[in-house]
């Protein structure tokens, strides 16, 4: 032991409590020496690179080009995806794919290119080989988007895993998105950012990275076009970005640069070219289509770990209905458990959790429970013997199973790479469906095992089961969550097979979307975890993971009035909106900050519900195209060099453009319009795009503006579907869409669309079909007719 893991140790003693503390004392050595016996050695290495090349041969989709050292595989997909492996590397088996890999183009051509390169062309971009192993994708005008160098690649004298470099250029003008769920963004600043899904273990802000989720992921917006770039490996490694320079006219351009270093796995990349929307669709027919949320997952959540009791989530929902404050969903945190053990009940506590959970739901309220993946090492705990039974558990290299430590004391931990475990693990689900519950909330699933000093995870030594190839956590690790939320919902699936599973991971990977949504963990209580929370959301939405929302109010620490109000006010725009807190954290409970943020909250809270529609709306469509609820200004003219630099704005949907208020004392702000007219909701008045405006912010709301044209479905008065229409400007018309839904079940409702338009001096909204034009189903509510342009 050195001298800091010392006292990292001692530290670890006091700040925990003794038991707990000297456990992850233990787990920190167990860990480290089992990895210094089961990892082999590394020695000495040879550097490689493709070589020249030697030749090529057609096939489905592209071919394989040959180079003296390496080969090139070239797969140009029906949707215009491109897939290139290099090493034999194929598209398959991939943790990211959903189903089998898509089919080749068979328009999709390999031919002799300059220099003594070859291309593959296809309709919707080319992608050119250099005689030296560069791989270049460029638009049908021939606008290059992306080059990749040729790689290196280090190979171990003794035989192993190898690792790789590879290092691609952008334009100068391209800036980066992405990788997962970052929170110095949306925009990512130059900087290395590592690819291993982490708990940092403290309240994290803006500048923190890793955190709980890390996606080899980068959608690149620049003049020349939009790409998604993914290099499916999921082993630890870090990426370096570097935005480029323009030379101002001299011709002197410096280009943007992508470094990505990966510690192993195949050396394989996924690009889509086009516009976000077609981008994100090719991206979604890749990976999945995501999970469709039921209707009540759209409202308000509150949690708290240290509910402690049914007596105190009783007070908390009487509180939320005396107050006139619409409530959702309760979650309860690991305080509701028995000593913290997954799949139990602390009988104590809560002794009747079905009637407790019945009561709530006739009150419109659901029931949300935690579920962690570690399971107590005790004989004769139920979950422990069924899953000894099952040989579920984690091993390492030595055979053992590997223990580490959690909330409930020494833990195994579940393999959720094996099928049968996953099939274990899903079964699981029916006692938490027989107490009540109606969601489930996965966290520690990095996975997280608690250790004084070192990584607080598994050893990298231990051995997966990987689909029945075999390997250990360093190839694992980043997958561990998403083969978990793989395992709930396929169980869920079985066990209520008429209901849409609910379920949101703090940790996961590319593909998660299939499965659920994420949280933005343990974000700080401040002025800069609120920005955080905004950048989470949105860098998420752009990896494909549309369902996303922070802790309002910031996990940690006693949040202002203004803060919590500001914090709550964007939450009542985004996808997954909740309140919680630690157990050391101030409440979050709206009456609890004072009479004038109660009543601001309350109107923030009318509104979320009053759009429940429209969100409803957003998720099926996030479920059919891949489009994000929250999206950049650019998403719809990322040509806009000024939409690019925004990062304190978003769009939901088409229709709406969301401001939020992000520093203190404020009550005016600039907002960043795109083209077109929009409307301030709250006022009426309009203003004119593109360009900067500023409008009033008050404390109790923050800019929300409507596109001119726009068709929202809304709640009316009455409780019933509403169409809300913001009229054109004069010459121009509008529209939009309706996806009207049950709350609940697997019915594919069709996509309604409606036109607003001009009629001599009224707004006319007509519902399209194939027979043309009709009249709407529901009421319509026109805005915005007597407004001039300001």
């Amino acid at each position: 032991m050195n001298g800091r893991d010392l006292v990292r140790s001692v530290k670890a003693v006091a700040s925990v409590g003794a038991a707990q503390g000297v456990r992850t004392v233990r787990a920190a050595w167990r860990r480290h020496r089992a990895d210094a016996t089961g990892l082999p050695a590394r020695g000495a290495e040879r550097a490689r690179v493709p070589g020249l090349v030697e030749g090529a041969e057609p096939g489905p989709g592209g071919g394989v080009v040959r180079f003296s050292r390496s080969e090139l595989r070239i797969l140009v997909a029906v949707n215009g995806a491109v897939f290139w492996g290099w090493d034999g590397a194929e598209p398959e088996p991939s943790y990211a794919l959903a189903g089998r890999c898509p089919e080749p183009d068979p328009r999709a051509v390999l031919e002799p290119d300059k220099d003594g390169g070859w291309r593959v062309v296809a309709e919707r971009v080319t992608v050119a080989v250099s005689r030296h192993g560069a791989v270049e994708v460029l638009t049908p005008g021939g606008v290059t988007l992306r080059r990749d160098l040729p790689p290196r690649w280090w190979e171990p004298v003794g035989g192993g895993p190898a690792r790789w470099m590879q290092r691609s250029e952008v334009g100068a003008d391209a800036r980066f998105f992405g990788l997962g769920g970052r929170a110095s963004g949306p925009r990512l600043p130059d900087g290395t950012y590592r690819l291993w899904n982490t708990d940092p273990g403290r309240s994290f802000a803006p500048g923190d990275d890793p955190l709980y989720i890390t996606m080899p992921v980068q959608l690149v917006v620049s003049d020349g076009g939009t790409h998604l770039a993914f290099h499916d490996s999921s082993w630890d490694g870090t990426v370096t970005l570097r935005e480029g320079e323009e030379g101002a006219g001299s011709g002197h351009d410096r280009a943007g640069t992508s470094e990505l270093r990966m510690d192993g796995g195949p050396l394989r990349c996924w690009v889509m070219v086009g516009t976000p929307a077609r981008v994100l669709l090719a991206w979604a027919s890749l990976t999945g289509a995501p999970a469709l949320p039921p209707a009540w997952a759209l409202g308000h959540h509150h949690a708290r770990w240290g509910f402690g009791s049914e007596q105190e989530v009783r007070r908390i929902v009487t509180g939320y209905l005396e107050h006139g404050l619409p409530l959702d969903a309760v979650h309860l945190d690991i305080d509701h458990l028995q000593a913290h053990e997954v799949f139990t009940v602390d009988q104590d506590r809560f002794p009747k959790l079905p009637v407790l959970a019945e009561e709530l739901r006739r009150d419109g309220v659901r029931l949300v429970s935690i579920v962690d993946p570690a399971v107590k090492a005790l004989p004769g705990h139920a979950v422990y013997e069924g899953g000894a039974a099952e040989d579920a558990f984690v091993r390492g290299a030595s055979g053992d199973v590997v223990e580490g430590v959690s909330w409930s004391g020494e833990a195994v931990f579940p393999d959720f790479t094996h099928a049968r475990v996953r099939a274990w693990w899903g079964g699981l689900y029916e006692e938490r469906l027989a107490q009540g519950f109606s969601g489930f909330w996965h966290d520690l699933n990095e996975p997280t095992s608690f250790a004084a000093f070192g990584e607080s995870t598994l050893p990298r030594s231990a051995r997966h089961a990987l689909e029945g190839r075999g390997g250990d956590h360093r190839e694992a690790h980043n997958v561990y969550a998403l083969c978990m939320a793989r395992a709930a919902y396929e169980g869920l699936r079985k066990l209520a097979p008429e209901e849409r599973p609910f379920l949101f991971s703090r940790s996961g990977w590319a593909g998660m979307q299939r499965y659920g949504g994420t949280w933005s963990g343990d974000v700080a209580t401040g002025w800069p975890g609120l920005r955080a929370s905004l950048a989470l959301v949105m860098g998420l939405g752009l990896c494909g993971v549309p369902y996303s929302g922070p802790d309002v109010g910031g996990f940690d620490g006693d949040p202002s009035a203004e803060l919590y109000l500001r914090w709550f006010q964007l939450g009542a725009y985004l996808p997954l909106f909740r309140t919680h807190a630690s157990l050391r954290a101030g409440r979050r409970e709206p009456w609890e900050f004072g009479g004038e943020v109660l009543e601001h909250a309350r109107v923030a809270l009318v509104e979320r519900r009053r759009l429940l529609p429209y969100f409803m709306t957003l998720a099926h469509l996030a479920r059919r195209t891949g489009a994000p609820y929250v999206r950049p200004l650019w998403w719809t003219a990322p040509e806009e060099r000024a939409l690019r630099e925004c990062q304190d704005a978003f769009l939901l949907g088409d229709s709406l453009l969301v401001a939020p208020v992000l520093d203190p004392g404020a009550d005016r702000r600039a907002v960043q319009l795109p083209r077109g007219r929009w409307y301030d909701t709250a006022t009426g008045r309009a203003y004119e795009g593109p360009g900067q405006v500023l409008v009033d912010a008050p404390l109790s709301r923050i800019p929300v503006l409507a596109r001119a044209g726009a068709v929202l479905p809304v709640h009316g008065e009455d409780g019933g579907l509403e169409l809300e229409v913001w009229a054109p400007a004069r010459g121009r018309s509008g529209g939009g869409l309706v996806v009207p839904d049950g709350g609940d079940g697997w019915d594919e409702p069709e996509i309604e669309r409606y036109t607003a338009r001009w009629t001599g001096s009224r707004v006319v909204v007509e519902r399209e079909g194939e027979d043309g034009g009709s009249a709407p189903p529901y009421p319509v509510r026109v805005r915005g007719a007597g407004e001039r342009e300001r």
